[in-house]
């Protein structure tokens, strides 16, 4: 996928529904937006613009979260 796309050059048709398609199984699969733009070579805003566009719950903010503490009271 990245190495078919020039930095900067428009992405549409065919094309940019099947980028979209791969953002998405990736993302959904664990991916960051930020490691999703590094390995296409286009911006955060790009990458979280297509998965938006495709449909994507996009996840909050942070890193991992912890789970709710044990309590032993």
């Amino acid at each position: 996928m990245a190495e078919t796309l020039k930095k900067g050059s428009r992405v549409t048709g065919a094309a940019r529904d099947k980028l979209a398609a791969d953002l998405k199984k990736k993302y959904d699969s664990g991916a960051s937006i930020r490691a999703l733009a590094e390995e296409t070579g286009r911006s955060y805003g790009f990458v979280h613009r297509m998965l938006s566009e495709s449909g994507v719950t996009l996840r909050g903010r942070g890193g991992a979260t912890r789970g709710k503490k044990a309590t032993t009271a």
